[in-house]
């Protein structure tokens, strides 16, 4: 394989190296901005508390999930297809990342596969452009994915602790907002600062049920949906609410216990879409080992493309139809 590189290659380098160290230098100025206005914020609130008086630090301001140069949010909102969706997506993970983050992430991973696929393989450059957007668009979207996933996962499996220490408040007298409070300082995250949240709404104006509400847009799972509709039709109807919460964690547990044992019976059908799935991968690794200029064809012939594309559409299609048979809904 020829490696010597020609003008335009090292222009291309060259560019994508620049605007790597521009946009990582970016990142870390608004960092490093963002830091030294909390810090002043700290301060100012410091002097203008009485002198021995303990300052507590509650944070209202509206978190829009924006960043701070109006110039990245306009690129963002212009390029980004639905930004009210990803905000939704991004919140989900619990972690403090605006969308001007998100986007120079994306790309910085584009432009760093284009580059060693341009430079180690000597792919086209239009295969090499097309790679890497693919990359940097779906290698955030996947991590973001299963960060949200992972911290829903947990929530779910310390919801039914949390409706129990609910119980156990209101059956010794505390009334719903006290219990709510409770189990935003006893329960761990991810319960715990979500329900801070809906307690801090309450004490700031917010009704309960509104409060309760946008946490559930905040969450989006249909366990939490559960416990926000029981609030809400106690509220109108009355009733005895700790037999009723009693009642919804005992749900919530079989219904985990449920999922569980779906788990474990399509384990197998699991571990024969994983091998499958990678069947094709292993296979043009081999004969890539075995015979680089043969498999270079694929993508140095616009036939070889043309396939390559075919292949990667009717693969994606496969995948999904056998994660679909695997997926069970409780």
């Amino acid at each position: 394989m020829n490696m010597a590189f020609s003008p335009m290659d090292l222009l291309i380098v060259a560019a994508l190296a620049a605007t790597t160290v521009l946009l990582l230098g970016v990142a870390f100025v608004l960092r490093s901005n963002e830091k030294r206005q909390q810090q002043r914020r700290l301060r100012r609130a410091q002097r203008q508390s009485m002198p021995g008086e303990r300052t507590a630090a509650v944070n209202v301001r509206r978190d829009t999930g924006e960043s701070r140069v109006p110039f990245l949010n306009m690129i963002v909102n212009a390029v980004m297809p639905n930004p009210a969706k990803l905000r939704a997506r991004i919140a989900r993970t619990g972690k403090r990342i605006t969308l001007g983050q998100y986007f120079v992430t994306m790309l910085v991973i584009a432009a760093a596969v284009s580059a060693v696929l341009r430079l180690a393989f000597d792919l086209p450059a239009i295969a090499c452009l097309l790679a890497g957007v693919t990359v940097g668009v779906g290698l955030p979207h996947m991590a973001i994915g299963f960060l949200g996933k992972r911290r829903l996962t947990k929530f779910n499996n310390l919801f039914p602790e949390a409706i129990d220490l609910i119980v156990r408040g209101l059956r010794s007298g505390l009334p719903v907002s006290e219990s709510l409070k409770t189990v935003a300082r006893e329960v761990a995250d991810p319960v715990g600062p979500e329900f801070a949240q809906i307690a801090d709404s309450i004490t700031f104006g917010m009704t309960m049920q509104d409060a309760l509400w946008a946490a559930a847009a905040r969450l989006d799972i249909p366990e939490y949906r559960f416990f926000a509709i029981t609030l809400a039709i106690q509220q109108e109807t009355g009733g005895n609410l700790a037999e009723t919460l009693d009642n919804l964690s005992s749900v919530l547990r079989r219904r985990k216990q449920m999922r569980l044992k779906i788990r474990a019976l399509s384990s197998e059908a699991k571990a024969s879409a994983y091998v499958i799935g990678s069947l094709p991968f292993v296979m043009f690794g081999i004969i890539m080992a075995m015979n680089p200029t043969y498999a270079m064809k694929l993508f140095t012939d616009p036939r070889g493309l043309i396939m390559v594309g075919c292949a990667f559409l009717c693969y994606l299609l496969g995948i999904s139809i056998m994660a679909k048979m695997v997926r069970f809904e409780i």
